[in-house]
């Protein structure tokens, strides 16, 4: 497959690392050729450095690896030469206090998609530090990092999907690019949480097994354990 990634920091050294690794063709793109010359030798194999248009005309899959914001704009004036293609938001629209800097609005991801309707905008890989992404493969307690997906075309995901494996993780389908925004929410209060309060974020949801609430006996055998 054929990647152009949008920017040369931590996320698009994380994220690339694996899928040269992988055997896929990926163009580092930046506005500073230096930083992206040094980025796609670091990463050897088929990465090699470009601007960000040549990056975004390169790849099949584009990764936007930039702030949010600066993403939109970028991804704005590449808008021609994005139609049709797959473009992957990671972005955390999140400000200081762990604000979500969206929450009046459209999610970073469906902010993207009105700055290049042409493409299919898939939100992933947003709700873990660049430094997990770099472990090979994430593995916690003996499982594998699952990563939400969101998007509208199942093409785009399929291919996103396959990335995902690619970066040692599992996909999972989180839904429609509508539902984006929860998971830009997600990373603000999980941030918020592991930076601002050393919280164990994990700690906050149940077992699959209990989602629904506990068997009926099991209430039962909690209280005569109590007797």
């Amino acid at each position: 497959m054929r990647i152009g990634v949008l920017g040369t920091g931590n996320m698009a050294d994380a994220l690339a690392t694996h899928w040269v690794r992988s055997g896929h063709d990926v163009a580092i793109g930046g506005r500073d050729m230096h930083k992206a010359e040094r980025l796609a030798t670091r990463l050897g194999g088929s990465a090699k450095p470009a601007s960000l248009r040549a990056a975004a005309e390169f790849g099949q899959v584009v990764l936007s690896a930039l702030p949010f914001g600066t993403g939109t704009s970028v991804v704005q004036e590449l808008r021609a030469v994005l139609e049709g293609k797959v473009l992957i938001d990671c972005s955390n629209p999140v400000g200081p206090g762990f604000r979500l800097l969206t929450r009046s609005g459209l999610s970073a991801a469906q902010q993207l998609a009105a700055a290049a309707p042409g493409s299919h905008v898939v939100k992933a890989f947003n709700l873990c530090h660049e430094d997990v992404w770099r472990m090979s493969p994430p593995i916690f307690d003996g499982r594998r990092l699952a990563v939400p997906v969101c998007g509208d075309d199942e093409t785009a995901l399929a291919l996103v999907h396959q990335l995902v494996r690619h970066a040692g993780c599992e996909p999972v389908a989180a839904g429609s690019l509508e539902r984006a925004g929860l998971l830009e929410a997600t990373a603000a209060l999980f941030i918020g949480l592991w930076v601002g309060e050393g919280a164990d974020a994990q700690a906050i949801a149940p077992p699959l097994a209990y989602a629904a609430g506990p068997k009926d006996e099991e209430p039962q055998i909690a209280e005569e354990a109590f007797r």
